[in-house]
């Protein structure tokens, strides 16, 4: 196993914090992986660069992406920047021979997405996507149950991902709403629901949407008068049939008042069901169908060291994982898979299609109907 590995992170925002947060905490859960060395931290602005990279352990900091992806010291290249900028950025550092984390979606359009996909496998690097959420082992174990038949066969899924982080009209206009960017919420938040159903379910063979803009216009500044139209949408309400041949639904939501984070999911069978909630993301509910009417109902399961990798964190139950610590399983299991020359996942070819279910909803609700995906 390669016994270390140079990174390098593009971006301070969010995501740029959370890759940081994870890289530093990988090897301290997982002592078997290779060791990440943090080595060069980009930002646009040099005092911000040069900030985060003192306050994130980074040797080095630049304003130059490319300066960071042809770097000799970097082995890793992780993109946490607007989705405009993930094409470029990741072909150049797969050209450098540079495995590569992006956050999702890949890329503004389908078609460059995919030849992201095929750069990368004719390279021979490893890659890997930002679907954190299913990195929880709760979600590991639910998938284990649907593979080996504990619910019998699957009859229904309905998922969903609702926040409110654009509800409000008067929040300015921004990167996320421009359509150079890409679709609004159902690659945003979409993505990750539709991420999480292909990873328990498989496939989604076929869909039938109706995708909204519900917030017209926004200010192009805080507080400034001037507007401007928005193009993209804000919700987004899916019928899915899934290749094994069970039907659901999948909502994707970002201007659902009151909610935060809202990734859910209910999933039935004939012999009974799970339901999950990022917002309780440590608890988990079975139903068992077949029991006494008197006593039957959900049962709460609680994460602890009996789900791994949780006991690499915390050896006591009911004390819980967060979000940061799914970053952490992410980036552990990935430096894991380089090392070994393994295939880490989600990687680029998941994400792509994923984002073919993404754009088949979209060309549905254009045309009032079924669409096949792909």
């Amino acid at each position: 196993m390669t016994k270390e590995l140079g990174i390098g992170l593009i971006g301070t925002g969010f995501m740029g914090k959370a890759h940081a947060f994870a890289y530093r905490a990988a090897l301290a859960a997982f002592p078997d992986i290779p060791v990440p060395r943090l080595e060069m931290i980009a930002d646009v602005d040099h005092g911000i660069a040069s900030t985060a990279a003192k306050q994130y352990g980074f040797a080095r900091a630049t304003t130059d992406w490319r300066a960071l992806v042809s770097d000799r010291g970097i082995d890793v290249v992780s993109i946490t920047t607007p989705n405009v900028f993930h094409k470029e950025m990741a072909l150049a550092a797969i050209a450098a021979g540079k495995h590569v984390h992006c956050e999702k979606p890949l890329s503004p359009s389908l078609a460059h997405s995919l030849i992201m996909v095929e750069a990368a496998e004719k390279a021979g690097v490893a890659t890997q996507v930002g679907f954190n959420y299913i990195k929880n082992p709760l979600l590991k174990m639910v998938r284990d149950m649907v593979a080996a038949g504990e619910l019998g066969e699957i009859t229904g899924f309905r998922g969903i991902h609702a926040e409110d982080y654009m509800h409000d009209p008067e929040s300015p206009y921004s990167w996320r709403i421009d359509p150079a960017g890409g679709p609004g919420v159902i690659a945003d938040l979409g993505s990750h629901i539709i991420g999480m159903a292909r990873f328990l379910l498989g496939p989604i063979a076929e869909v039938s949407a109706d995708v909204r803009t519900v917030v017209k216009s926004r200010p192009v500044a805080k507080g400034a008068a001037e507007r401007k139209d928005v193009w993209v949408d804000d919700v987004a309400r899916i019928l899915v049939n899934f290749g094994r041949g069970c039907g659901g639904t999948i909502e994707a939501n970002w201007i659902a008042t009151g909610r935060k984070m809202q990734l859910g999911f209910e999933l039935t069978g004939e012999k009974g069901s799970l339901v999950f909630t990022q917002e309780r993301l440590n608890e988990l509910l079975l139903y068992k169908a077949g029991g006494d009417a008197k006593t039957s109902g959900y049962v709460k399961i609680e994460a602890g060291p009996q789900h791994q990798p949780y006991g690499q964190f915390c050896i006591a139950g009911g004390h819980q994982l967060g979000f940061n610590d799914l970053k952490t399983i992410e980036m552990g299991e990935f430096l894991r898979a380089i090392g070994e020359g393994a295939k880490a996942g989600p990687d680029f070819r998941e994400a792509y299609e994923i984002q073919k279910v993404v754009e088949a909803a979209i060309a549905s609700s254009t045309a009032r109907g079924w669409m096949a995906v792909g």
